[in-house]
């Protein structure tokens, strides 16, 4: 079998595992593995593309995924990573949710003749006997052990509640309910999460005498420092009707160039040879590597008819039949952090040269004569930025016939 470790660790997934001897063992036999997905929203974003991959490659190694959607969980919470309490959901809202999980989840993984299963631990969370559940699972738990986790530490000075502090000890049974029924080995999560992997480790440990392993993943943020999924505009949504394929597209083609390679390793199936040879393209050919990450990744998340129709839309909007390609339209470049802070649609207008004066630019766009990559601007103060570079540029068109191609660059050090 493939080396799944060798894997992670070439393509950026790994952070820290159990005994990475033992597990690695463990690891040239067909092995089940889990990852929980609490169904807080009617769609994953973006953020949760990692722990979804790494299912992938799990699978494509011959593993057995087990997609656990937190039905369960998630009427109480998870404080990980968080700096309040989260709303309590209704069940109905939970299990709407958790169907929209579902088929998202399906785009990505094979679930067809058992080689993967999605469970809701509402399913066995929400009938259990609170006070058999204190006398059977809480008495392995150290209070004093629980509040040195960093889940829990963070939350100390903001406070936590108590049905949060419970959270631990419901994934650890999620652990041990799917080690007992599925035979699973192995929790995945994100590096926020090595708390309550291991107290499912350690349950499992004591109630049934095995070891089991656990692994976690980077948390991850982009090169300008924001995290994985969010925009000035909101989250990525996986969901094709939150973010469009379109948009989805044009997310990934506009990453900083410095975090092409990693994401390329990260968020495609693309073998490292290519991803080698495309993170060393330099200048303008780093575009190139954009687009294939960008459809790369659209194709995984949407489907190759969504992605090719997102790159050729994408490619269109600088076509000569619109006047927006390189030959056609004079260029004017502009700092990335002028975009990134954010700039009114009529002083970019009259910076670039379409109007020779803000007031001139005031009133053309106030009269629906301004565009922005070709929709018509709203209001003449309306902020242009990073957010709506389209193909690595923006297009600016005054009237029916003047074009300007706004090209970011970065300011020297």
């Amino acid at each position: 079998m493939e080396n799944i470790l060798e894997v992670f660790e070439a393509r950026g997934f790994f952070e820290q595992s159990t005994d990475e001897v033992s597990l690695s063992q463990m690891l040239t036999q067909p092995t089940t593995c889990y990852i929980g997905f609490d169904p807080t929203a009617k769609s994953l974003h973006v953020g949760s593309l990692l722990p979804i991959m790494s299912l992938v490659h799990m699978q494509n190694a011959g593993h057995r995924p087990v997609v656990l959607v937190g039905g369960g969980t998630a009427l109480v919470g998870d404080p990980s990573g968080k700096t309040e309490m989260r709303r309590i959901m209704s069940r109905e809202e939970i299990n709407e949710n958790a169907m929209g999980l579902k088929r998202q989840l399906s785009n990505f993984i094979d679930f067809n003749n058992d080689r993967a299963v999605m469970v809701n631990n509402a399913d066995w969370l929400a009938e259990l006997n609170y006070v058999d559940f204190l006398r059977d699972i809480g008495r392995h738990f150290s209070v004093n052990r629980m509040l040195a986790a960093e889940s829990y530490k963070m939350r100390m000075e903001t406070g936590l509640s108590f049905i949060e502090f419970n959270y631990m000890l419901l994934q650890a049974y999620d652990f041990w309910h799917l080690f007992k029924y599925y035979d699973c080995r192995l929790q995945m999560g994100g590096n926020d999460q090595w708390g309550n992997i291991l107290a499912g480790a350690d349950l499992i440990r004591r109630l049934e005498g095995e070891v089991v392993h656990g692994l976690t993943f980077p948390l991850l943020t982009t090169a300008s420092g924001i995290k994985m999924g969010k925009t000035h505009k909101g989250a990525v949504w996986l969901d094709a009707e939150m973010t469009s394929p379109y948009d989805y597209y044009q997310y990934w083609v506009n990453q900083d160039d410095g975090d092409i390679g990693r994401f390329l390793a990260l968020f495609t199936l693309l073998d490292m040879d290519e991803i080698n040879r495309l993170n060393k393209l330099k200048g303008s050919e780093i575009r190139d590597a954009k687009k294939i990450l960008a459809y790369e990744a659209t194709r995984l998340c949407h489907g190759k008819e969504n992605a090719d129709q997102a790159r050729a839309a994408a490619e269109g909007l600088f076509g000569g039949s619109k006047g927006g390609s390189d030959k056609s339209a004079p260029s004017y470049e502009i700092g990335r952090e002028t975009l990134e802070d954010g700039i009114p649609a009529y002083i970019l207008f009259e910076n670039a040269g379409l109007c020779k004066t803000r007031g001139e630019a005031r009133r053309l766009i106030s009269q629906g004569g301004g565009y922005l990559n070709d929709r018509k601007i709203s209001v003449f103060d309306q902020a242009v930025g990073i957010d709506d570079l389209l193909e690595g540029g923006l297009l600016l068109r005054a009237g029916k016939k003047r074009y300007m191609k706004i090209v970011p660059v970065s300011q020297p050090e």
